[in-house]
């Protein structure tokens, strides 16, 4: 119904920036809100950031807030992850994701739809 594809990933130093980005295709009237969710080495996934409706209302996890920033193009059905400062702990893959209500299971990393990730990596 609904296909996700992230660019962008790579590594960095410490301190660096990236930019990642989703391209949403298919159902896309289906979606609600889309964000990014990420899962480090042996650690449990962990919802990033999301955006939602029209209007582009933003949140933001605790760990991230003030360094990342979400965007989004609804012409073009894009979303995409602007990461500063950021961190080695921030080194994991990422995960477009998108979600039809936008509830708990949104904030617990089960969004409805998946990309196929992007491999972030930011070395001290």
């Amino acid at each position: 119904q609904v296909q996700l594809v992230e660019s962008g990933g790579g590594s960095v130093q410490a301190g660096g920036s990236l930019r990642l980005s989703c391209a949403a295709s298919g159902h896309t009237d289906s979606i609600n809100c889309m964000g990014w969710i990420r899962q480090a080495p042996g650690k449990e996934r962990e919802w990033v950031a999301g955006i939602y409706g029209s209007g582009g209302t933003t949140d933001y996890s605790a760990s991230v807030k003030g360094r990342f920033t979400i965007s989004q193009d609804n012409a073009k059905n894009t979303v995409s992850l602007q990461m500063n400062s950021l961190k080695p702990e921030d080194t994991a893959v990422y995960y477009c994701a998108a979600d039809r209500f936008c509830g708990g299971s949104w904030y617990e990393a089960r969004g409805d739809y998946w990309g196929q990730g992007t491999q972030v990596t930011v070395s001290s």
